[in-house]
């Protein structure tokens, strides 16, 4: 058994399911908005959407550095253990970043939907949340 390919993997998955749980939430709070511009017979800003799809891009981090383990350890170019270390520790720190950014997309959907207003300042801290999910994956490609 190649103990790093789990490392791989581990990456790959544990990303994806933050991304998971972190849409759900956001989505939640983008639909909750809409219920309530819907009965407040307030038009409903498609650009919630934007919130609700943020922790999507940590997948796709995930898979970027899923492929350079893999050719690492194909290569005998990184310990095994270590690329299943790391595989882990990115993992959940994209994943963390993931459920971060759906809890800030939902408060963001909330307030836009409220108000109408602040979608900059709201998309900079999903944004910030994004941020530890890029430096995991850069550091982790690095390493």
């Amino acid at each position: 058994m190649n103990w790093g390919m789990i490392g791989a993997g581990l990456v790959m998955g544990i990303a994806a399911m933050g991304s998971a749980i972190g849409i759900g939430i956001a989505g939640q709070g983008a639909i909750g908005a809409w219920k309530r511009c819907y009965l407040n017979n307030k038009p409903a800003p498609f650009l919630l959407v934007v919130f609700a799809g943020a922790p999507l891009t940590q997948t796709i981090y995930g898979f970027l550095l899923m492929n350079s383990l893999k050719g690492k350890v194909l290569a005998g170019a990184v310990d095994p253990l270590f690329s299943m270390a790391l595989g882990l520790a990115a993992g959940l720190a994209m994943c963390m970043s993931a459920i971060a950014q759906g809890k800030a997309g939902a408060a963001g959907s909330d307030a836009l939907g409220e108000t109408g207003k602040g979608f900059t300042n709201y998309i900079m801290v999903v944004g910030l949340c994004e941020t530890v999910a890029l430096f995991a994956m850069v550091f982790g490609l690095i390493a």
